[in-house]
């Protein structure tokens, strides 16, 4: 049976205050303990290996795919230069206006032609045509919250035989996310999956994967990594495995219970948990509802006047692009609704 949102807030230590899973995630219980026991152990890289094969199998349950659709990495912008890399000349890249910039950055300086038109997030199923090459959007984006109409754009893709890229490292961990319906997914795992910093993951259908080339391989792309480590004549992985680069040793071991803690959580009670308490933020701070239901609660404080009452009162927000950035996730609860809107009354 799924974790229920009160197993999974259980796992996590009481951080009232801290609203900020967009910029981080808090490690449960779990991780902090993977962490410390793995310093009082000898360098395995065998052991290090099979822990960093179970944190693909959790991603891939979360994601629902295959786990030989996954690949492993560092950084989303890695894993989206090496889609970059691999894109026609001349190609056009068509992405949501203030994405952020580890989706955009990597094609905008990709050379060879290949541009990038922004349009608004509202009206980006509407602006993709026959010709281009990609849509590239976060499901969720960082600096407002506000929810991609993911169903859109993939039918507008699909119609005009474009191929689709989504950043989605702000929504798996709260959000039910379906990798296969995109070409191509990147997900760094710190924020909502609360894992350690340096733990990312692509996940690629078939028929995109065999248009990119394995530019980053090594020898942990290798079909047995063991028998690449040396020499220029190793066999790459036939799966996505192909694109891997070498895992950091002591992040996966911190990612592992993460992963697998969110890969047993119910998606569905999660994600009405954490946006019915960014619901009750939003009634107490009289600020409208969206669209489509997010966790994030943003409104303007270009001066940063608010997020300062928000730190005087310790609670640990963000601001971005203008915007005070509130993020509830399952350790949080309505003692941190109360406490922010206490705060900004005063």
């Amino acid at each position: 049976m799924a974790l229920s949102p009160a197993a999974v807030r259980a796992s996590f230590p009481d951080v009232r205050g801290y609203v900020a899973a967009c910029t981080a995630g808090i490690p449960s219980h779990a991780t902090r303990a993977a962490v410390r026991d793995d310093l009082d152990l000898l360098p395995d890289p065998v052991r290090y290996a099979e822990i960093a094969e179970r944190c693909r199998i959790s991603f891939a349950r979360l994601v629902g795919v295959a786990p030989d659709a996954v690949a492993l990495g560092a950084q989303t912008s890695a894993m989206v230069s090496l889609i970059a890399a691999s894109l026609p000349d001349g190609s056009v890249v068509v992405c949501p206006e203030g994405e952020f910039s580890s989706l955009v950055l990597p094609f905008v300086h990709a050379g060879r032609g290949i541009t990038v038109r922004s349009v608004p997030l509202a009206a980006l199923a509407d602006a993709i045509v026959e010709g281009d090459a990609l849509v590239a959007f976060s499901i969720v984006q960082s600096a407002t919250g506000a929810v991609a109409d993911a169903d859109a754009i993939i039918a507008a893709a699909h119609t005009h035989g474009v191929r689709t890229l989504c950043d989605a490292t702000q929504a798996v961990g709260w959000m039910p996310v379906k990798a296969a319906a995109y070409d191509a997914l990147v997900c760094h795992a710190y924020k909502w999956l609360c894992a350690p910093r340096g733990v990312a993951f692509l996940t690629l259908g078939e028929g995109f994967a065999a248009t990119i080339s394995p530019r980053q391989a090594g020898w942990y792309a290798g079909s047995d990594p063991w028998a690449s480590c040396y020499g220029a004549d190793a066999a790459l992985a036939a799966s996505a495995r192909r694109f891997d680069v070498s895992p950091a040793w002591q992040a996966f071991v911190g990612a592992e219970p993460a992963l697998a803690l969110f890969a047993d959580a119910d998606p569905e009670a999660l994600c009405l948990e954490v946006t019915g308490l960014a619901a009750a933020l939003r009634e107490r701070l009289n600020l409208p509802q969206p669209e489509r239901a997010t966790p994030i609660v943003t409104w303007r404080d270009e001066s940063g006047a608010d997020i300062a009452r928000l730190r005087a009162a310790g609670i640990i927000a963000s601001s971005r692009a203008g915007n005070a950035r509130v993020a509830l996730h399952v350790f949080n609860d309505l003692r941190d609704v109360n406490d922010i809107a206490a705060a900004l009354a005063r």
